[in-house]
């Protein structure tokens, strides 16, 4: 039995350069099944984001009325063309992960299906490796519930290899990776509708998030049917038909499922283990990504602890400071944060409104919708708003939302100011560049108001 010093299964956006960081200190085995680079790099950030730009581009070339510009009619999206670009950018990051591995002499790589035999034994291509340090880095996949299962379906995987145009799209799930793919598949040219068994799209946000990107898919021409509890779905070998609450049915050429997202635990033969898992599936762990066997980390998705590329990358972070400087990172200082890479699209940190007043915190809002921003209309993009949620006594800011052009990059001003721990005056009395839509921030932040009841 080879014996290493330290084990990772996976080379998602946590193990890969937590491998490089152990490299340093001794012998590294790491492991994958699949493709080097996880989620983030070959079906996730990486190729959907080539795809939101490309769809951008298509969006582009149909407005340019709106701001005194004549494009001739005729523009088409070549799936094919914008295939190719997406996998240029996956290969480039893919290639490099490999290369990097084959030129460290302290890293070995395993192309190969890993399970545990007991706590610190990892079977791999019918030979057995043993370390006293292990990670789990499984990540997580599409749930596909056994309904779906007797139709061709999509995942977030499978859509991104078609080479053809979709005729009529039909997801399940009106979420974040749905509304993402929905909107980008209108824009080639697709007829989209999205199925959400809920009465509102991403119910995770506060109301007014969740109908002003409604609005914008209607705005759009995507179909959103809500309360969808019921969907039925048959197929024949021209299309797929689904019935939904008995009282509509849809023809689809393809149907997305997007659902929700599960572990990739459930290979890794947990039961020859004393490693904890949740009903879920997901690796228990405490602050510090540690499981409940000593020496055993889960750190990304699979720990239930984030579910982003960022949190994957301070789940690295965390477990580097912890084995090698014993500099204490933990799970529970990092704010939440994230987007929704829709155009435009909404960058959100820390608590909602909901969330707040669930806690017992006395809140004042900032709203300032987009339309009221110079900038924003001399772009001719005035969809969404900015807000912020302020704690009445401490003045601190408790969460924010901004829905509109460069809301996905324009949240990190707030996420900075909450990790400094400094009240929103800081930003409200700052001086920002003219003409942007971040200097309006602080005209916002001038008036706060209770919530409305």
């Amino acid at each position: 039995m080879k014996e290493f010093d330290y084990i990772i299964i996976g080379t998602g956006q946590a193990g890969t350069p937590l491998a490089f960081s152990l490299a340093k200190k001794g012998k590294v085995a790491i492991i994958e099944k699949s493709l080097v680079g996880g989620t983030c790099v070959n079906n996730g950030c990486v190729p959907t984001k080539a795809y939101v730009a490309s769809a951008r581009r298509m969006w582009d070339s149909q407005h340019g009325e709106d701001l005194g510009i004549e494009i001739p009619a005729g523009a088409k999206a070549n799936l094919e063309k914008i295939k190719a670009r997406k996998e240029t950018f996956v290969n480039a990051s893919r290639n490099g992960i490999e290369k990097g591995f084959a030129d460290n002499e302290n890293i070995t790589f395993y192309r190969a299906e890993a399970y545990f035999v007991s706590d610190y034994e990892i079977m791999v291509n019918d030979e057995k490796i043993t370390a006293k340090n292990i990670f789990i880095n499984v990540g997580a996949r599409a749930v596909v519930p056994e309904e779906y299962k007797k139709i061709d379906y999509l995942t977030n995987i499978s859509i991104l290899e078609l080479t053809n145009i979709p005729k009529h799209l039909v997801i399940v799930g009106g979420s974040y990776i749905g509304l993402e793919f929905g909107q980008m598949f209108k824009r080639f040219g697709s007829d989209v509708t999205i199925l959400e068994r809920g009465d509102r799209l991403i119910k995770r946000e506060d109301d007014n998030i969740s109908e002003a990107v409604a609005k914008i898919m209607q705005d759009e021409e995507v179909d959103v049917l809500l309360n969808a509890k019921e969907i039925a779905m048959s197929q024949d070998s021209s299309a797929i038909t689904i019935a939904v609450n008995k009282t509509t049915t849809i023809t689809a050429s393809h149907v997305l499922l997007a659902i929700g997202r599960q572990p990739n635990t459930d290979t890794l033969k947990l039961e020859n283990t004393n490693i904890e898992v949740s009903d879920k599936g997901m690796v228990t762990v405490d602050d510090f990504c540690r499981a409940n066997v000593d020496g055993i980390f889960a750190i990304g998705d699979c720990n239930g602890n984030g579910g982003f590329t960022h949190t994957s990358y301070n789940d690295f972070q965390i477990v580097e400071a912890f084995l090698l400087d014993k500099e204490e990172r933990k799970i529970s200082d990092r704010i939440t944060t994230y987007g929704l890479f829709i155009d435009p699209p909404l960058g959100r940190v820390g608590l909602t409104k909901q969330q707040a007043v669930d806690k017992g915190y006395d809140i004042l809002i900032a709203n300032r919708p987009m339309s009221r921003i110079a900038r924003a209309k001399e772009k001719g993009e005035t969809q969404g708003f900015m807000e912020a949620i302020i704690d009445a006594k401490t003045s601190l800011i408790l969460g924010a939302s901004v829905l509109g052009v460069g809301g996905d990059e324009i949240i990190n001003g707030f996420t900075n100011l909450m990790y400094a721990k400094q009240p929103y005056t800081v930003f409200r009395d700052g001086v920002h560049i003219h003409p942007t839509v971040t200097e309006l921030i602080p005209t916002m932040l001038e008036s706060l108001s209770p919530p409305k009841k």
